[in-house]
């Protein structure tokens, strides 16, 4: 009975740190604020055109910069086009963009960083000067030079996002690295004679996961302002995309008339959505310090 029982308390035990990090994160009222706005746009993103109440690409000149009002919620455009509609379909291209880029930048920094960090020496030398290179120059500055090489397209907006994300995230999982690669379970891999991919990512990568999921929920927060950025910059989302950033980019010089409408609610949309991944990172990021 006992052998039994204690058999019964051995299989939980390694489940038992990922069911305690879900419940601390479902007690979060934070992560819980955050998840609900997050998913009330992800709905938008999936199911916006069969939910507005209007076509958000027919304009309507004779109903132009039309303020809020019973038929149009959010008042229109200058081109008439209904507000409320576009906002809600806008959300669709930055929440496939940002994830995306998100991905690229996570993928390719972690397999930097673990490639760095357990090789050391020469490589860590080398490329950790040029990560620090990297890291020294703006975000949007970086963005900015790529797209006007490449070409603006929504293909090119997620891998240049997701390549000036990748130093930082390879910057965090050296670290985390480091710390692990002279302990006992790497060092018993390598009496086994494993390969180093196979130490890399099968040994080590699951013990550092926690820095790799923390990053990435930050990363996310910060690719749906450099999305929304580059779109009102015009190296972005392209017309005639609903997109938010665009939509401010096409309306903010109308705010000193007086049509303060077209340029409010996209900016919340974009205000909020960060702001609820924000939340999402720093709940996630308590709970795995603890």
């Amino acid at each position: 009975m006992e052998t039994q029982e204690g058999s019964a308390s051995g299989d939980r035990t390694p489940h038992a740190p990922r069911f305690e990090a879900l419940r601390a994160l479902a007690r979060s009222p934070s992560f819980v604020i955050g998840c609900t706005i997050l998913l009330f746009w992800v709905v938008c993103a999936l199911f916006g055109p069969l939910i507005v109440p209007l076509d958000p690409y027919a304009s309507d000149p004779l109903n132009s910069l039309a303020p809020p009002g019973h038929a149009h919620w959010f008042g229109t455009d200058q081109l008439g086009r209904d507000v409320f509609s576009r906002v809600i379909v806008g959300a669709r291209d930055i929440l496939t963009i940002a994830p995306l880029a998100t991905l690229v930048g996570t993928v390719s920094g972690t397999t930097l960083g673990l490639t760095v960090g357990y090789f050391g020496g020469w490589l860590d030398n080398s490329l950790g000067r040029l990560i620090d290179a990297l890291l020294a120059l703006p975000l949007v500055v970086l963005a900015l030079a790529a797209l006007a090489a490449l070409g603006a397209s929504n293909a090119t907006v997620v891998l240049v996002i997701g390549l000036t994300f990748m130093p930082i995230t390879a910057r965090t999982v050296r670290a985390a690295v480091i710390s692990e690669r002279h302990l006992d379970y790497v060092d018993a891999a390598q009496l086994r004679g494993e390969r180093a991919p196979y130490i890399m990512f099968v040994e080590i990568l699951p013990n550092v996961l926690p820095p790799v999921i923390v990053e990435a929920t930050v990363r996310l927060g910060y690719a749906i302002f450099a999305v929304a950025t580059l779109s009102f910059l015009g190296f972005g989302i392209q017309p005639p995309s609903a997109d938010w950033g665009l939509a401010l980019s096409e309306s903010y010089a109308l705010m000193t008339g007086g049509a303060w409408w077209t340029v409010v609610f996209d900016a919340g949309a974009i205000a909020t959505l960060v702001v609820g991944v924000n939340l999402i990172a720093d709940s996630v990021q308590g709970v795995l310090d603890r």
